[in-house]
């Protein structure tokens, strides 16, 4: 059985806590996609409840860490090394819709390098995690990226530009160059749980050109510890805050590499 951390162990705690709220308001989302008004003002307040309750059960815990999230940006604590990097809500426009595959995503920053990270699917009930140098899991069972040495045998998983952002004829050139040479390809919409996915093996790559760190925080850390592979786009190391990543099981990650630069 696998023994978490003190600080995986507080970011659980959190994640289970904004997770009541998160599933309950999902259950209503479905209700409001028939009416007028629409869904999409009671999601941005569900976001910014989980993410409240999140940083309370954190700060509790671990008063002089900093903050880095996606609603209320960077809060330096006292401890100016570590800070919590947190998205309460991964894959919103999938919560909008009503579709179940978005997540909670935390993770630790000390020093400038991700040491434990959680990927929380609350739908499936899956606890994705990672501590530096002790392997990822979910739950208590130890999670190894995907043995597929071949791409052409792969499935793989990416995130489009958003409307109005980011350079689509990038997408589009990067699709027209990896879809002829793989199995299959998946744009599911929460990039911290795709990078999850590529560490249990059910994707075997995931890129993304336009990211920011609260996104991939503690997927970066679950697929090398899964024993995975993980850079810039271009194969830069700067990938918290680099603004893209390329994850991919070590036999194909190379591949990835060549068709996307």
């Amino acid at each position: 059985m696998a023994l978490m951390p003190p600080l995986v162990t507080v970011m659980v705690k959190a994640a289970e806590a904004a997770a009541k709220t998160l599933a309950r308001d999902f259950g209503e989302v479905e209700q409001l996609q028939v009416s007028k008004k629409g869904p999409s003002n009671f999601v941005t307040a569900a976001d910014k409840k989980a993410e409240k309750t999140l940083h309370y059960h954190l700060s509790k815990a671990r008063p002089d860490f900093g903050f880095l999230m996606e609603e209320g940006g960077a809060i330096e604590g006292n401890d100016k090394s570590r800070k919590f990097i947190i998205d309460p809500l991964d894959g919103t426009n999938n919560f909008l819709h009503g579709v179940p595959h978005w997540c909670i995503t935390m993770a630790v920053e000390e020093e400038g390098e991700i040491t434990h990270g959680i990927v929380f699917d609350v739908v499936r009930n899956e606890m994705f995690w990672a501590s530096k140098g002790q392997g990822a899991f979910i739950s208590n069972r130890k999670i190894r990226v995907s043995g597929r040495a071949v791409l052409e045998d792969g499935l793989v998983g990416t995130g489009t530009p958003a409307k109005g952002r980011g350079n689509h004829e990038l997408f589009a050139r990067d699709m027209q160059r990896v879809l002829p040479q793989v199995s299959g390809m998946r744009r599911m919409g929460s990039a911290a749980l795709d990078l999850a996915y590529v560490a249990c093996g059910r994707f075997d790559s995931y890129w993304e050109r336009e990211i920011q760190p609260w996104d991939v925080a503690a997927g970066i850390l679950i697929v090398r510890e899964a024993g995975g592979l993980v850079s810039e786009v271009n194969g830069g190391k700067n990938v918290l805050y680099g603004g893209s990543i390329l994850a991919a099981n070590p036999a194909v990650y190379q591949d990835m590499l060549g068709l996307l630069n």
